[in-house]
């Protein structure tokens, strides 16, 4: 299994009693270390108004590890594009390539504002799943619906500070088409107007589509011949529809001669199951924060985690039950079998992991632990 790269996806996030400066400082450690682990990439989100999240800017702080480090693969996961342009997008990246050459991946996301019309409707799974199962055991949970969100006053307020007065996001697929073309260099307007994007034309970035689900962006990187992130790690009851959704629609490019798929996935490692579930402990509360709309929380102590989570009720506990069981926590033997039965399960090619804790200490040697087990299988 050694043969399947592992990546790192980094939120920047802020633990209670921190500082945005600690968080940066904490994630340039982490990629030097990560390097020197053995993962293949890291990658850095995007989320905007969350108290306990510092990676507003990819390009901003990827500018920061790309400095710090020398062979790893560096990129955005994802690049909201809800709520900018193909060129912003192009330039920054192009900008960062000019002083680190082939080292980038432009990770590109829907996000960001972008209304949730869809033109592309999701394929449905041919994987049965039954008693919310995949054929191998996989952990597949009922659909959490996304839409509860867009319907808050603070994702309203997302739009407004993100978007200038009057103005809308484009159409995805032409909004893709736009980011190739500027890379490749032979953008032309509909009146024949060249425009030359310095930098970023000609830059040698990977160019990757991350989804949750089997349409738009699924249809788009298939369309494109790109490469794909299906985010398990999000939602985790349509990794095997986004996945398969991706492949259905792959068509041969300049970029992949066949489809190509990584999996995001949630993970606590330590040396024991028993001490793992104690540094996750903070996991329950933090995604609730993000579910009622309050925006991450600063990831908390496990005693805060477990003081919050006194007054819960069953709809608390059922809010985030999809993420919190599909988190992997353990010993790296059992982290590992189960990010096994996802790559299994999914037919990823690569595997993505997101770890945090309150303690950057323990976040690192999460990902230590999984690096030299990885290794031995």
């Amino acid at each position: 299994m050694s043969a399947i790269p592992l990546g790192v996806l980094d939120l920047v996030p802020i633990p209670s009693g921190s500082t945005t400066a600690e968080a940066l400082h904490n994630t340039v450690d982490l990629a030097r270390r990560t390097e020197h682990f053995g993962y293949a990439r890291y990658w850095l989100a995007e989320h905007h108004l969350n108290p306990g999240v510092a990676g507003a800017s990819p390009a901003v702080v990827l500018a920061l590890t790309a400095s710090a480090t020398s062979t790893i693969r560096i990129g955005s996961g994802a690049v909201q594009l809800g709520h900018r342009t193909a060129l912003s997008t192009v330039e920054e990246f192009g900008l960062i390539d000019a002083l680190h050459p082939g080292r980038l991946d432009l990770g590109l996301g829907r996000s960001g504002g972008r209304p949730a019309k869809r033109t592309a409707e999701p394929r449905p799974t041919t994987v049965p799943v039954v008693d919310g199962r995949a054929p191998n055991g996989l952990e597949i949970p009922p659909r959490f619906s996304f839409e509860r969100l867009a319907n808050t006053p603070r994702f309203r307020l997302q739009q407004r500070l993100l978007h200038l007065p009057g103005a809308g996001p484009q159409d995805y697929d032409e909004q893709i088409d736009d980011v190739l073309a500027l890379l490749r260099g032979d953008y032309r307007s509909a009146d024949g107007v060249e425009a030359r994007a310095v930098p970023g034309e000609g830059a040698r970035v990977q160019v990757w589509i991350l989804g949750s689900s089997g349409g738009q962006s699924a249809a788009v990187a298939g369309r494109n011949g790109l490469r794909f992130t299906a985010n398990y790690h999000v939602s985790p009851a349509t990794v095997l529809e986004a996945a398969e959704g991706y492949r259905a629609a792959f068509q041969p490019s300049e970029h992949l001669g066949k489809p190509y798929v990584s999996v995001s996935a949630d993970v606590v490692v330590a040396e024991d199951d028993e001490t793992a579930r104690e540094l996750a402990t903070g996991y329950g509360p933090w995604v609730r924060s993000i579910r009622t709309a309050e925006g991450a929380i600063p990831f908390p102590t496990p005693d805060q985690a477990r003081a919050r989570t006194r007054t819960w009720t069953d709809a608390d506990r059922a809010l985030v039950a999809d993420r919190v069981d599909t988190q992997f926590v353990g010993s790296p033997a059992r982290v590992a079998d189960r990010l096994e039965q996802l790559q299994e399960a999914t037919g990823a090619d690569e595997l993505i992991i997101t770890t945090i804790t309150h303690d950057h200490a323990d976040r690192v040697r999460s990902y230590e632990l999984l690096a030299q087990e990885w290794r031995r299988r």
